[in-house]
């Protein structure tokens, strides 16, 4: 290749590429639309798996740092009623098969792990074009533009890269989540965090299939929640959220009805399963932007070994782009689509009206 790979979105996926494309000595750069690493939250505790995204990170040289990231204890799993009765507890089994870390705190490493200037900040893509002999073009929103011979799009959902390969667009799945926040939780909301407890917390409404929610301990005694309803999108601009927690144990409800910041809606979008696309030169596609499906706790960890991957095939056809992309692609589809066929079914068991019995059936199967 005569230019750098160019990398667009420099989410967790596109990062990972970079880095390993930097450990093979292969210069490639990221642009990002954020105005810097800060510029947005970026969520909270993530789970990083044995089979993808620690291979993933292993293949970064990063597992160490990684390593020292990792939340002891946060693989317990509580499963409760709304009133506050505990139906499961299962207690960190100190595997380390699905560790979690902060997403932020993971991102910030990749990021330090890149030479200076690799992550161009406040870089929107606006229009990106083929110009023939697999060159394309990206225009920024600044008016700026960069010619390259290898586009990667790791931009996310709503991809302006995607249209190059694919018209498939993303569907909206009739779901919702609405995040909330408990700063210094086992301080100022003590019921709470016991609630809660060392890990994670899944609640459900057995009056409402398909209402349930999810919980997290993070850093520093802090609870991040999220609320999944199934609602039409449009009833989330002017619904209550604190209204759906209604009857719950305090305790529960607080996660609510006592944030710290205002609800983040979060609705949930997802691209056809088993999504794929004929071979066109120069340009590909990572993690959301090409398999973007419900969340399962898979997405990061997918998008991080598309990124492996994908530099892993690039280094072992040094000057061959197509050669590279035809070794990346195929395994990457087969991957995604067993994945996201996965997701839907998680996604049933949580939607359905026997949730509670049938979760607590694959956590302790």
């Amino acid at each position: 290749m005569s230019t750098p790979v160019t990398i667009v979105g420099a989410g967790l996926g596109g990062l990972t590429l970079a880095r390993v494309l930097h450990v093979h000595g292969i210069p490639s750069v990221v642009y990002e639309a954020d105005a810097s690493a800060t510029a947005r939250a970026q969520g909270g505790l993530i789970d990083i798996h044995e089979y993808n995204g620690q291979p993933a990170l292993e293949a970064a040289g990063l597992t160490e740092p990684f390593r020292r990231l990792v939340l002891a204890g946060r693989q317990s799993i509580r499963v409760a009623d709304r009133d506050g009765t505990v139906l499961l507890d299962k207690p960190d089994d100190g595997s380390g098969a699905s560790p979690e870390v902060q997403r932020a705190g993971l991102r910030a490493m990749l990021l330090d792990s890149l030479p200076a200037g690799t992550v161009r900040w406040g870089h929107k893509a606006r229009e990106v074009r083929a110009l023939g002999g697999g060159r394309h073009a990206v225009r920024f929103a600044d008016g700026g533009e960069v010619v390259t011979d290898l586009l990667v799009g790791a931009d996310g959902a709503w991809s302006r890269v995607r249209p190059l390969v694919s018209s498939a667009t993303p569907w909206y799945t009739g779901r919702c989540a609405v995040e909330t926040f408990l700063s210094d939780g086992d301080r100022r909301h003590p019921d709470t965090a016991r609630v809660v407890g060392g890990g994670s917390l899944f609640v459900f409404d057995r009056d409402e299939p398909g209402k349930w929610f999810l919980a997290h301990r993070e850093t520093a005694g802090n609870l991040r929640a999220y609320l999944v309803l199934s609602r039409p999108l449009d009833w989330f601009a002017t619904a209550d959220v604190a209204r759906e927690v209604d009857g719950w144990a305090p305790a529960i409800a607080a996660l609510f009805t006592a944030s710290d910041t205002a609800p983040v809606r979060r609705a949930q979008y997802a691209l056809p399963v088993g999504h794929r696309w004929d071979r066109v030169a120069g340009v590909t596609l990572l993690g959301d932007a090409a398999h973007l499906q419900p969340p399962d706790g898979e997405g990061a960890n997918q998008a991080m070994l598309d990124g492996a991957e994908l530099g892993a095939a690039i280094a072992a056809h040094p000057g061959d782009v197509e050669a590279a992309l035809a070794a990346y692609e195929p395994a990457m589809f087969a991957r995604s689509a067993a994945t996201a066929a996965e997701a839907g079914e998680l996604n049933e068991i949580l939607a359905s009206d026997d949730a509670v019995d049938k979760l607590i059936a694959v956590l302790t199967s």
